[in-house]
């Protein structure tokens, strides 16, 4: 159900034609995918499928019942046949004699992996003993937004009945575990007549007797629950009508990249983190709502929604003075972490893991939308997907009943459990970049796009800025495709328009919320002898070289300056800085100021931790666009030679032999922007393949 609109019924996708070529186990699969493409049916990462199928035992060859379930962390939106776990359901079914009930129901747990069929690695998740003990060959777990309206309603059970008569039934809030399971099975056993259940606070669980009876009942199920809320929410406002109105869509993201860099600097200390901003129509309903001081503080229902939002989200005071809001964003926060701290105190037990970072990853401001921060982008992004998904079922809910968020101690103990806290633990080691920021001017070049890469590949969050819109456009598109469309933003950028560079770090705040390295690389190449030097070529290479590199950097230490965080600045100068070139006044000159202004501003930053270096490339030919136009010509003509001997020219010039590529700059820039460098500023790095000349010492 989406907030603020009449909400579409769920259409029946299944095709048997498409259906009916496949295994069974690939039919899983294809159930999985489609109930997975719709967030109204579940969210990302959110709910689970299995079929039990059966199998040939691959050390006896006889067949053998094996539970083909969801694996831990996948999503059944995007999961293949490795997502998911296979187990012997006579093991499964073996373990009810080794239960000893529920205060040791975690260790379990345990046992799944003496399960495992055929040796697949795929670890089981939690909920595999509640698909175990549906005693149907085909399960679905989904987390519905109309359903959990139902589920998280003060009366469920009697809105369950109302709903659904005795085809769908009901029950109590229970952690998902093995305890659960066998509340499954009883109740299947109990009901035969039964299609499914609603598990209070949580979401739905359904069954057939094929794949296909098994998804439809779950698409009408979902379908029935949407028509009933439609009906009882007809002509009502949502969350009883705004108490303030929504500000004009520009006015919502400009003070969003103000506040962003705010927020994100006063959570970053001890970790970066990258910010979302969300502005939809569910979430301005909700924001500005009479109804948001009461329903914010009750946090989420469903556990999914829960693990992604924490306890409960910060809203912002904002009355329309951003000034005084960003005054008292510091207090707010620290308020926050205070009530987290006392939270953990209040709730915590002998065997609880240490309390983790008691920042909130929801940030609602009145009037202008939500604010969520994570680990990465990504992770921020299906944050607020799940927060969204909360204020449709709190809409719902205290439309036709009470909201009732899940119990502080019941959300402590999935917050803190145990083999939540095992997950954790088994999760990759962060890359060296994650949490960071990067904007790269000149990004859709051959050395932007290479430094961008390298950032990407270490886990930054990069904006491309250029003026070569189609050439950004093909650059983006390039690392989107490479590394995921979260992490990768452009804006066209003409940085020696003040304007114009002072809109791209805004996106930047808007987009990440703020920004941790600036690569000041955008450049242009000229060749002249000075007497045929016009003014505006000499204006047209200081513009671009000196006061585009000024602007940049002075809207990257504004940012640096207001997050308190620290910073990175890497200049890409030139060799050309340090050593002169015939014919090339103009631009030799430019990148010598390029260089002292790095040196200028190293002096002023290190005081915040605002590091500023210099990487001075040489004769990057390839995939560079300064050596497709007149530059190339210009400098065959001056060393007398055809365009296509230039680069074995540059290559026999260098002490060393050897050709200066895009990639060999960026990982020069990387060491910069890295915490490789963390002691270094206001140095110079030549990667030119040696030129005796350039030595800076």
């Amino acid at each position: 159900m989406s907030a603020g609109t009449v909400p579409s019924r769920l259409s029946d996708l299944w095709d048997d034609a498409e259906a009916g070529k496949m295994s069974e186990a690939d039919r899983l699969v294809y159930r999985s995918n489609l109930l997975g493409s719709d967030k109204r049916i579940t969210n990302y990462g959110g709910g689970n499928t299995s079929s039990k199928i059966t199998e040939k035992d691959p050390l006896t060859g006889a067949d053998v019942e094996v539970l083909w379930v969801k694996g831990s962390g996948g999503d059944v939106g995007s999961i293949r046949r490795d997502g998911f776990a296979t187990l012997y359901m006579d093991k499964l079914r073996a373990l009810k004699g080794l239960y000893r009930g529920i205060e040791h129901e975690d260790e379990m747990v345990g046992y799944l992996p003496h399960c495992t069929f055929d040796l697949n690695p795929r670890a089981a998740s939690i909920d595999t003993p509640l698909h175990a003990f549906v005693p149907h060959p085909f399960v679905d777990h989904m987390h519905p937004d109309a359903i959990i309206a139902i589920a998280a309603s003060a009366d469920s059970k009697t809105l369950t009945g109302e709903i659904f008569g005795d085809e769908i039934g009901w029950l109590p809030w229970k952690r998902p575990g093995f305890e659960l399971g066998l509340w499954l099975e009883k109740f299947c056993m109990e009901n035969p007549q039964a299609k499914g259940v609603i598990l209070e606070s949580h979401g739905l669980f359904t069954w057939g007797d094929t794949p296909k009876s098994c998804y439809e009942t779950t698409i009408a199920t979902i379908n029935k629950a949407i028509a009933w809320l439609e009906e009882k929410t007809a002509g009502k406002p949502p969350f009883d009508g705004p108490r303030v109105d929504a500000l004009p869509a520009n006015e919502r993201r400009a003070i969003a990249a103000r506040l962003m860099p705010v927020i994100r600097g006063h959570i970053s200390r001890d970790s970066h983190k990258v910010g979302h901003f969300d502005d939809s129509q569910a979430v301005l309903d909700f924001v500005n709502s009479s109804a948001l001081d009461t329903l914010a503080p009750l946090g989420t229902s469903c556990p999914d929604h829960f693990l992604r939002t924490k306890i409960a989200p910060l809203v912002v005071p904002f009355d329309g003075d951003v000034d005084a809001t960003l005054a008292g964003l510091e207090k707010a926060i620290a308020d926050y972490r205070e009530g987290y701290a006392a939270y953990y105190e209040r709730c915590k037990r002998d065997n609880s893991p240490a309390m983790r970072d008691p920042n909130a990853v929801v940030y609602l401001v009145p009037g202008v939308g939500m604010l969520t921060f994570a680990k990465d982008k990504a992770t921020a992004r299906i944050s607020a997907e799940f927060y969204i998904n909360a204020i449709n079922v709190m809409r719902g809910a205290s439309a036709v009943s009470t909201y009732r968020g899940l119990d502080e101690q019941e959300a402590f103990d999935i917050e803190y459990w145990q083999l939540e806290e095992a997950k954790l633990q088994r999760m990759p080691k962060a890359k060296s970049l994650a949490g960071r920021v990067a904007l790269v001017t000149g990004g859709a070049g051959g050395i932007g796009k290479a430094t961008a890469a390298r950032l990407l590949e270490e886990g930054a969050c990069v904006i491309l800025a250029d003026i070569d819109e189609t050439a950004l456009a093909e650059a983006n598109a390039e690392l989107a495709g490479a590394f995921g469309k979260d992490v990768v933003r452009s804006t066209r950028t003409d940085v020696t328009d003040e304007s114009a560079v002072i809109a791209s770090f805004a996106e930047a705040a808007t987009e990440f919320g703020g920004l941790d390295i600036l690569v000041s690389n955008a450049g242009l190449a000229s060749s002249a002898p000075i007497e045929e030097t016009t003014l505006a070529l000499w204006n047209r290479n200081m513009d671009i070289l000196a006061t585009g590199y000024f602007l940049v950097s002075r809207e990257a230490f504004k940012l640096f300056r207001t997050q308190k965080i620290g910073g990175n600045v890497v200049f890409v100068a030139s060799k050309n800085g340090l050593a002169a070139s015939p014919n090339a006044s103009a631009y030799c000159t430019a990148k010598a100021a390029e260089i002292h202004l790095a040196r200028c501003l190293a002096l002023e930053g290190a005081a915040e931790q605002i590091r500023v270096n210099v990487v001075n490339p040489d004769a990057v030919l390839r995939g560079s666009k300064i050596w497709s136009g007149e530059w190339k010509e210009q400098r065959a003509a001056a060393y007398n030679m055809a365009t296509d001997e230039l680069e074995e020219h540059y290559r026999q010039r260098s002490m060393l032999k050897r050709s200066v590529l895009p990639e060999d700059i960026a990982e020069a820039i990387y060491f910069f922007a890295s915490e490789m460098s963390a002691k270094s500023t206001g140095n110079i790095v030549n990667v030119d393949a040696g030129n005796a000349q350039s030595f800076t010492r």
